[in-house]
């Protein structure tokens, strides 16, 4: 961009600042309800439905409290939800076969939303760490997280999201091929419509700590997700790894942390011009959300941060504030 500024004091930023009416109608980019994804915490676990302690203000809800949820969603114009299970103990497993039950907890709130909420669009989350019994996104062996054997899980997994009526699968786990394999399991099952948006840069980081709490899996990892999620290091490689999952028919992708991560947000954006996406992890909403508790920063932070992933080019942002900050840009 070549700067056309005229010099002081013909030229004056600050004119463009003097009212609100005048700094509505310069703004380069706007924060809308239409933006927001709600991740919610489901589950069916005596006295599991509670807050999540690392997390002020949010819980785990019943089945029935999602469908609640979606409600107040829909009152809201929230356009998306997004569901996360906290599985019963008993069912995790080391094959993690409970992942592709039609009948499990995640599926059946899905089914329980689109009955009724069915304008509203579920997004699920597909990964085997809510039900593995060694917490890793992908099955293990000898320590190993196996690429291959654990697609074939996730492909399973898919189907059965897809067929329960989820709208927008969520494949957050980070193997190698799995776009591909699930695209062409739903297209040959007859779910040509159901979108895939690709956690496809998704960073071994240290912000995922209360969202493993929600969700009941800090005590059953084994070890550290470094073999197959990203180094916070690298930029580049969060370029090629979109570039592959939208080659393998990704619909949308996602950059997640966050916040840290605007870099990438932005470099996504630029490069590909997709329909991008960026997760408010539980970790930078924890964060935030205790300051503004405690009185050390504002309420305004929240849609702050906000509107910086929409400057950074996201199209999209799932976010624990989704109902609150609705509330906010309602006025």
């Amino acid at each position: 961009m070549t700067p056309t500024d005229a010099s002081f004091p013909a030229a004056r930023f600050r004119r463009l600042r003097r009212t609100q009416a005048l700094r509505d109608l310069v703004a380069e980019h706007r924060l809308s309800v239409k933006d927001l994804i709600w991740p919610l915490f489901v589950t069916d676990v005596a006295g599991a439905d509670a807050p999540v302690a690392s997390m002020p203000g949010v819980s785990r809800l019943t089945v029935e409290g999602t469908v609640r949820a979606a409600e107040e969603a829909a009152k809201l114009g929230i356009p998306a939800i997004c569901l996360f299970p906290y599985t019963d103990p008993a069912l995790k497993t080391e094959t993690c076969e409970e992942a592709w039950n039609p009948e499990n907890l995640s599926n059946r709130a899905v089914r329980a939303i689109k009955a009724a909420v069915p304008e509203i669009a579920v997004m699920t989350d597909v990964a085997l760490d809510p039900y593995n019994a060694n917490g890793h996104d992908g099955l293990v062996r000898d320590g190993v997280i196996l690429n291959d054997e654990t697609i074939e899980a996730l492909v399973r997994m898919a189907l059965a999201q897809a067929e329960a009526g989820a709208d927008i699968l969520g494949p957050s786990d980070m193997m190698d091929g799995r776009i591909g394999a699930m695209r062409r399991a739903l297209e040959a099952d007859g779910h040509k419509d159901v979108t895939i948006l690709s956690y496809a840069a998704k960073f071994a980081s240290a912000f995922y700590g209360p969202f493993r709490d929600a969700v009941g899996a800090s005590g059953a990892l084994k070890g550290d997700k470094k073999t197959y999620q990203m180094n916070p290091a690298n930029r580049d490689e969060a370029l090629r790894l979109v570039a592959r999952d939208l080659s393998e028919g990704a619909d949308m992708v996602m950059v997640k942390p966050g916040m840290p991560y605007l870099d990438i947000c932005r470099d996504v954006k630029n490069a590909f011009g997709v329909p991008t996406y960026a997760y408010q992890v539980s970790g930078e909403y924890a964060m935030l959300k205790g300051a503004i508790l405690n009185g050390w920063v504002k309420e305004e932070v929240m849609l702050e941060s906000l509107l910086a992933f929409r400057r950074a080019g996201c199209d999209g942002i799932l976010t624990y504030f989704a109902p609150d900050a609705a509330r906010a840009l309602a006025g």
